[in-house]
């Protein structure tokens, strides 16, 4: 089941740096690059079992993924400074990951402070990190302002005046921050994250209250492309392709 969800996710992320694309355009792609942090937290008890392909710890997995881009551009367009974010929902008893489709919403929040140029620029590069728009039905993007306060140990988080979040990280058995490295369901942007916990969470839009404490916390850098993602793409059109070859040669 995953591996299915996988390969839409790769036929999503493709199509999405296509959309509005001239036949020209097509062969020529634009080309992004950003450098930041990860700020990431979800519903369920640290570590996030989505990302295990376990089912979430509540009947639904509901959670954000914050970018705070450092540098980047996408084309000619700069991108430092700015940040985008994503709150979504799993339907029950469903990962993020089985139910890529059909979550029960899907909400981008845009850097307020991006000029028109940015804002299209950055629901491009979330259409293809996040990824965002996934055919939910209930899927919306805002524009509100996007801050991060960073108090000792503690990482806040605010999205407009509908969220936020507190996360710390948590200490490794033998000393230092505990790391998680290429979990099954590793993406480019997930390839190593350092684990923590929310210390509060909150989430008033969408249809949604949510009002939450010590969940899962997520902390990663990053170095992310456009070329890593058409690579990551066609890595998981091939292995979904040869598992269906296997299995229909294991059927006759």
């Amino acid at each position: 089941m995953k591996t299915v969800s996988l390969a839409l996710l790769a036929a999503v992320t493709a199509t999405s740096l296509a959309l509005g694309a001239s036949k020209e355009e097509k062969t020529k792609l634009t080309k992004w690059k950003i450098t930041g942090q990860l700020e990431e937290a979800c519903s369920c008890n640290a570590a996030c079992p989505c990302w295990f392909d376990s089912k979430p710890t509540r009947a639904t997995c509901g959670g954000n993924q914050v970018l705070f881009i450092q540098k980047g551009n996408y084309g000619n367009v700069k991108l430092d400074g700015l940040a985008v974010a994503n709150y979504a929902q799993s339907p029950e008893n469903q990962t993020m990951m089985d139910s890529f489709g059909k979550w029960n919403f899907s909400t981008n929040y845009i850097d307020e402070k991006a000029s028109p140029e940015q804002r299209k620029a950055l629901e491009a590069i979330a259409a293809a990190v996040l990824p965002s728009n996934n055919g939910s039905k209930n899927f919306k993007t805002v524009y509100v302002p996007i801050t991060r306060k960073i108090e000792g140990k503690d990482h806040i988080i605010t999205i407009g005046n509908v969220a936020t979040f507190t996360g710390h990280l948590v200490e490794g058995g033998l000393g230092g921050s505990s790391k998680i490295t290429n979990p099954p369901g590793a993406d480019p942007l997930h390839h190593q994250y350092a684990q923590g916990k929310t210390t509060k969470m909150t989430y008033n839009d969408s249809d949604q209250n949510w009002d939450w404490t010590d969940t899962n916390y997520m902390l990663g850098t990053f170095t992310l492309d456009s070329d890593q993602y058409a690579k990551f793409a066609a890595g998981l059109a091939q292995k979904m392709a040869k598992k269906e070859k296997t299995e229909s040669a294991e059927k006759k």
